[in-house]
């Protein structure tokens, strides 16, 4: 079972698309899908300097760092491959490693769908080329994983039983075996981070029912209040108005509940 939720960057990578040239050095410099965005939409290439450059990617609410683990977790879920290239360059850039890029690829083959995450993976490999990223620096198939909260994945456990298994028993023992007792025990991307690529995905593809149990992960894993909210925004630009918003009332109260 481990070697099915271990499927890495590499085994995703069985064929790729071209590398877009054209790469981001940061939140100054953002990627565009082609350099002749003012010719076509003006108005559009107004609003990528002045306001995802100056002021999204700007605010110290969330680390560049974050911002673009957030970034290409929408793309690789909403299978946006058109900027992933230079999004994934940017991520570099601002200290994602490698061997991170290649864990959330994997993370969003079970969040996202496995289609998605290999065309993700045929971009990264691509990149990865260019960049002169060697295997080494790549997340071994089977590694050591980390030690499970015992108390916590009973308590999921049993509420997977009880809610999924009188109706999918194999989908209650997928999801215990291969994402919560394997997946999210990899150690080359930490809790806290594995916990923002998945809250990021879920906002992008509208999934509102399941954002209470992961968003209230993600902040037992160590993500702030400041920092999931400022997450809505990033996914607002990247997925649309319509995801963030529809995630605001569910936000507030994962927020309320921890407050009580």
């Amino acid at each position: 079972m481990k070697k099915l939720a271990a499927a890495t960057l590499i085994t995703l990578a069985a064929s790729g698309a071209a590398y877009a040239a054209e790469t981001s050095n940061g939140a100054d410099d953002l990627p565009v899908a082609a350099s002749s965005l003012a010719m076509v939409a003006p108005a559009l290439e107004k609003y990528r300097k002045e306001t995802l450059a100056g002021r999204l990617w700007q605010n110290g609410a969330l680390s560049t760092r974050d911002r673009s683990i957030v970034t290409i977790s929408v793309m690789i879920a909403r299978n946006q491959t058109a900027e992933l290239d230079q999004q994934l360059a940017s991520a570099l850039d601002n200290g994602v490693k490698p061997a991170e890029i290649s864990e959330i690829i994997t993370h969003l083959a079970f969040y996202s769908g496995w289609g998605n995450a290999i065309a993700a993976a045929n971009v990264a490999r691509d990149l990865f080329e260019v960049r002169s990223v060697g295997v080494d620096q790549l997340p071994t198939a089977s590694p050591t994983l980390l030690p499970i909260d015992r108390k916590a994945e009973d308590v999921r456990a049993a509420s997977v039983q009880n809610n999924v298994g009188p109706v999918s028993q194999s989908l209650v023992d997928f999801t215990g075996d291969v994402l919560f007792k394997d997946l999210w025990l990899r150690p080359d991307l930490a809790p806290r981070d594995r916990s923002l690529v998945t809250v990021s995905a879920l906002v992008a593809s509208g999934y509102v029912g399941q954002i209470p149990f992961h968003l209230n992960r993600a902040m037992d894993n160590g993500l702030t209040q400041e920092e999931a909210s400022e997450v809505l925004s990033q996914v607002a630009f990247y997925a649309g108005w319509p995801a963030a918003m529809s995630a605001v009332p569910v936000a507030k109260g994962v927020f309320e509940a921890r407050r009580k």
